[in-house]
C-alpha cells in the first residue's frame, strides 16, 4: 500500500478495519450457549472457551460516567463464565484513558496488536504456491472440522480449549451469519493450514491464519493469507485489513501490508 493510500483514506479504513474486526468475533457470541451483548457502547462475547480470544469486548464507546458500571459488569461476567478475558482497544475507544482503568480492576497489558491494511491490487496473483501445497475453500462439516482444529492446535490452544473450538464451529455452521469463508491448506494433499475471510464493511478481512507447527517456514502462512484476499480482489474488493500476530507481522509486511493503528490488548485473568 502507497503512503499516499493510507494517509487518503485513514479515518475511513481505520473504521473499516475495526468494523470488519467486530463482525468476524460477532460471531462466536451467537451459537447457543454462547452470549453476544451489542449495543452501540459496546460490543462483547462470552463463548465459555477457556482463551481470552473466544471471551472479550471488542468495541467501547464509553461515557466517562459509564465506564466504572461498564468495566465491573464485565469483569463479573467473566467471573460468572469462568473464562479469562480480552480487552481489545481500538482507534475508536473512549474514553481515551480508558487503558488506566482496567489496570486498576486487575486486567494487564498483554501488547499492542498492529492493524494493518494492503492495497490488494499490489498483490502478487501470479505467485507460485509453496511447493504441494493446495488450498480450497470449506464446503462440508467434515473439513469444517479439519478447519477447527488446523486453527486452534496451530494457534497454540490447549486440546480441551481446541476441542470447545471445534464444537463451536460446528454451532456456527458453513454459512455463519458474519459471512466467514474458510479456507484449509493441504501439503501433499495432507491438511497444514488454515485461513478465514470476512467481507464487510468494505474491507477484506482476514483471520485466523495459523499453520502446524511441524510444516511451518515454507510459505504457507503467507499463501493462505493471499490466495483469500486475491478472490477478495475478484470479487471487487481493493483493501484488505487484518490484525497481525508477532509470528505473522513478518509474513505480512513481505506481502504488502503496512501497520495502520495499534489496538491495545488487556487481559484479565481467569
Amino acid at each position: 500500500m502507497a503512503t499516499n493510500f493510507v494517509t487518503r483514506t485513514s479515518p475511513q479504513l481505520l473504521e473499516a478495519l475495526e468494523a470488519n474486526m467486530v463482525e468476524f468475533w460477532k460471531g462466536y457470541g451467537l451459537p447457543t450457549g454462547r452470549r453476544l451483548d451489542e449495543r452501540a457502547e459496546l460490543v462483547s462475547v462470552m463463548t465459555g472457551i477457556p482463551e481470552p480470544l473466544f471471551n472479550a469486548v471488542f468495541r467501547a464507546r464509553l461515557a466517562p460516567e459509564a465506564v466504572a458500571m461498564a468495566v465491573e459488569e464485565i469483569c463479573l461476567d467473566a467471573a460468572e463464565w469462568n473464562v479469562p478475558l480480552f480487552w481489545w482497544l481500538t482507534p475508536s475507544t473512549t474514553p481515551p484513558d480508558l487503558g488506566d482503568t482496567l489496570l486498576k480492576r486487575g486486567f494487564v497489558h498483554a501488547g499492542t496488536v498492529p492493524g494493518m491494511a494492503v492495497d490488494l491490487a499490489r498483490l502478487d496473483n501470479h505467485a507460485t504456491l509453496p511447493r504441494d501445497l493446495t488450498i480450497k475453500v470449506v464446503e462440508d462439516n467434515a473439513t469444517l472440522d479439519v478447519w477447527a482444529e488446523i486453527a486452534a492446535v496451530g494457534t497454540g490452544f490447549a486440546p480441551a480449549a481446541a476441542a470447545m473450538v471445534k464444537t463451536v464451529e460446528q454451532d456456527i455452521g458453513l454459512q455463519p451469519a458474519n459471512g466467514l469463508r474458510r479456507y484449509v491448506g493441504y501439503l501433499g494433499g495432507v491438511p497444514v493450514a488454515a485461513s478465514g475471510l470476512v467481507l464487510h464493511a468494505g474491507v477484506a478481512g482476514i483471520f485466523a491464519v495459523a499453520t502446524l507447527p511441524h510444516a511451518r517456514g515454507q510459505g504457507i502462512g503467507g499463501a493462505m493469507t493471499r490466495i483469500p484476499l486475491l478472490d477478495a480482489l475478484a470479487e471487487g474488493y481493493a483493501v484488505g485489513t487484518l490484525q497481525a500476530s508477532e509470528m505473522g507481522y513478518p509474513v505480512y509486511q513481505r506481502l504488502g501490508f503496512e501497520t495502520v493503528c495499534g489496538i491495545g490488548l488487556y487481559l484479565l485473568p481467569r
